[in-house]
Parts: structure tokens; sequence; C-alpha cells
């Protein structure tokens, strides 16, 4: 494994598990929340972002954790093995929950208040998201796919 994506909806612990990964392999993490977001909340231009994108992408080695179903394909052609964290809306929301209010190294931000918006956004992940992820995915040759259904499905990874 040198280039791994690690997808799924907001909430479901893909920063937690790009780090575990990290910790494993050594490889280097690129947050798609830090390429996108500046401090205040505000996000780059389209055309700031796919530049910093291509760079990243461009590296021999990295995870790149985050989903941004726009490039999403662009990621899938440059990546070896994705890790797709495919949870139910209501163990990525509590995920949200519990994370409201403690820094983090993925965004750049501390997230503090609930986003009626994002929350929208989150349950409709699985009707809204999802099926273009999965296409994504049945059509990306030469790519290692691990799909976990549950949070001890992706702790199980690292313990084999």
């Amino acid at each position: 494994m040198k280039r791994a994506l690690v997808i799924g909806c907001p909430g479901s612990g893909k920063s937690t598990f790009a780090r575990r990964l990290r910790e494993i392999t050594g490889l280097p993490i690129v947050y798609l929340d830090r390429l996108y977001w500046n401090a205040d909340k505000t996000a780059v231009s389209r055309d700031e972002f796919d530049r910093r994108l291509r760079a990243a992408l461009m590296m021999d080695q990295w995870i790149i954790d985050g989903n941004y179903a726009r490039t999403l394909e662009a990621r899938l052609d440059r990546c070896d093995t994705v890790f797709f964290l495919d949870y139910p809306a209501e163990v990525c929301l509590t995920g949200i929950a519990d994370r409201r209010g403690v820094p983090r190294e993925d965004m750049p931000w501390v997230e503090t208040a609930e986003d009626p918006a994002f929350t929208a956004f989150v349950r409709d992940f699985q009707d809204e998201v999802r099926p273009y992820i999965i296409q994504c995915l049945e059509c990306a040759g030469g790519v290692e796919i691990h799909r976990f259904t549950s949070r001890e499905d992706a702790d199980n990874y690292f313990s084999c």
C-alpha cells in the first residue's frame, strides 16, 4: 500500500482511521478538509482546492482522508487501496456529537455547535452520496477495497 483513500460519511471516523493507518504504515495523511477550508470557516475557491488536490495526488505516497465526491474519480485513479467506512447515519451523528468541542488535526477550527445543514447532509448521505461512491468503487479497477459496516469491523482490520 502506497496510496490509500479513507472515505465515508462525515462522523464515521475517517480521520481516526487514517491516523491509525499512518501509525502502522508511516504514510503521510492529506486531509481534504484542510485543503478546502480556511480557519475562519470559509472555503477556498474550487480552482484553489483542485490545485491543492492535484499537488497532493502527485506525491508518491499518501493517505487521503475525506469524501468530496466531485473529486472521487480522480483520487481513485491514483490510489491503490480504499477504506470505505460505510456506517448508518445514527452512528455518524453520534461520532459528530462526540467530537464537538475537541481540537482535531484534520480541521482548521473546533466545532462547537450543531450545524443543521450538516446534520441534514449526514442524514441524507446514505441516499444521496453513498450510491455514487458504490458506483465509483465498482468501476475502480486494480484497487484493493476494504468496506467496513461497523466500527468493530474497522477496528478488526488493525488487529489482523
